[in-house]
């Protein structure tokens, strides 16, 4: 039986069936030592039970078997009539009070009422090996208030069923009833800068690289695209950057009001970097950390948290397997299996030869 909450530092490897890529993940690097922000799962075992509870799994069932996904229209209306009845139904009462506890113990671990979390989906057919589902589920940023949480949470079950998300499930052959979804519950940190690191080059798949991509305020920015961020290479070997440049940084997400907004940056930041070079290389040396405990390159999200001392201000929020060049490299040894096996079965049997 799987838990309902899995707590990020007491992370069971059993439970990561339930837990989705993001959550376990979390777990992992928390359980490693990594420097991760405190934070909690909502299993997807929670997921399926509500479901259950309430005849959503009847309803939703149905729904999508009648579907025809190149139905434009059709699956408009089906995706949205699917995202209101996981958002009507609310949470079932023993999920609202494990939810409403397990928040009330994270703001008292971090000292803090009413502790700012992300609210995260992580969906468990986001671990298929050939999967791909960036962006397709929701996160919700300084989420306040175990009311505002719970909220939150629904709308990410709800999540599963926009139309990106039902029409890729259908284009992979994923099995409808095996879509369930983990949510993340993690203190937020208000980053003064933050962003992303490979530890390979994705220009060109070096590994003797970390490739830095930052940019101020929260690494929304970054990952969505919406800002062109600094950019640094730090070689691994000597531990030295390599390469800068500094864009111009024109806006930036930042918390205004206990909401997290977009503006634009004040003049005399714009076009100076954003990390010292004393954070570019305390950045390289977390991402090298990650790739060192998962054994192959990573691609990670961190972020400079100003309420930490300077030397211990970097945070890992996140860390998965690279896979662009991971799946060239992939495809080049298949390809040279191949080759090799061609080549043995020409010497064992050369043209002309036949069976006696």
């Amino acid at each position: 039986m799987y838990d309902t909450i899995a707590w990020f530092d007491r992370h069971d490897p059993a439970n990561e069936p339930v837990l989705g890529g993001k959550n376990t993940s979390l777990g992992i690097m928390t359980m490693a030592g990594l420097p991760v922000p405190n934070g909690f799962a909502l299993t997807a075992q929670a997921y399926r039970r509500a479901f259950h509870d309430e005849g959503l799994d009847v309803e939703l069932t149905a729904l999508m078997s009648a579907l025809d996904v190149t139905d434009t229209d059709a699956l408009r209306r089906v995706a949205e009539r699917a995202r209101g009845l996981v958002v009507d139904a609310g949470l079932p009462a023993w999920l609202d009070e494990q939810l409403e506890e397990a928040y009330a113990v994270l703001s008292q671990r971090c000292a803090q009422d009413d502790v700012p979390v992300a609210v995260r989906s992580s969906a468990t057919c986001e671990d298929q090996p050939d999967a791909s589902f960036a962006g397709e589920h929701d996160t919700y940023l300084w989420v306040r208030s175990s009311d505002r949480v719970k909220q939150q949470v629904l709308h990410c079950w709800a999540s599963l069923y926009t139309e990106r998300a039902i029409a890729y499930r259908r284009q992979m052959n994923y099995p409808e009833d095996g879509a369930a979804m983990s949510v993340g519950v993690q203190q937020m940190v208000n980053a003064r800068a933050a962003g992303v690191a490979f530890t390979l080059n994705p220009l060109d798949g070096d590994r003797s690289q970390v490739a830095i991509d930052a940019a101020w305020g929260l690494g929304e920015g970054v990952v969505s695209g919406s800002v062109t961020p600094d950019n640094y290479l730090v070689d691994k070997v000597v531990g030295e950057i390599s390469r800068r440049t500094v864009s111009d940084k024109a806006t930036e997400f930042v918390l205004d009001r206990d909401h997290v907004t977009e503006r634009p940056v004040d003049e005399e930041r714009r076009r100076v970097p954003c990390l010292s070079d004393e954070e570019i290389k305390a950045v390289a040396a977390l991402a090298r950390r990650a790739e060192k405990h998962y054994g192959c390159p990573q691609d990670t999200e961190w972020a400079i948290d100003p309420s930490l001392p300077e030397g211990e201000n970097v945070v890992l929020l996140q860390s998965r397997p690279e896979t662009v060049w991971s799946r060239r490299t992939r495809s080049r040894d298949a390809a040279s299996k191949d080759t090799y096996a061609s080549i043995v079965h020409t010497l064992l049997h050369p043209a002309g030869s036949h069976s006696r």
